[in-house]
């Protein structure tokens, strides 16, 4: 699935479910973003293996499911607000292709 297709599927769906039937802030879509890289973090330090995807009551879970939903929710977000996800990766990784080796001096 090519990027922007992803992000019109992430969007309609978040529309069927209803999720936009009350506004929300940026602020609180980038918030939404951040838990699901949260919750990856947590199983991660719950001793999840990195690669594991595990289910609780046929839910699926784990680190690969939240780095999951994390691009689900960015795809959607892109979509409610009409943000060509696909050129803007393009044009960052051309960018980032530029740029000196460990650029910015920074150890983590």
């Amino acid at each position: 699935m090519e990027i922007n297709a992803l992000v019109q599927k992430a969007h309609q769906v978040a529309v069927d479910k209803s999720w936009y039937e009350e506004p929300r802030t940026f602020g609180e879509v980038i918030a939404l973003m951040h838990s699901e890289l949260s919750e990856a973090l947590e199983d991660y330090r719950n001793g999840r293996d990195i690669r594991e995807i595990y289910f609780e009551d046929g839910k699926p879970c784990g680190v690969p499911i939240e780095l999951a939903d994390a691009v689900i929710r960015i795809a959607d977000t892109c979509g409610h607000f009409g943000i060509d996800l696909e050129a803007a990766i393009q044009l960052k990784m051309r960018y980032n292709a530029t740029r000196p080796h460990k650029h910015g001096g920074k150890k983590i």
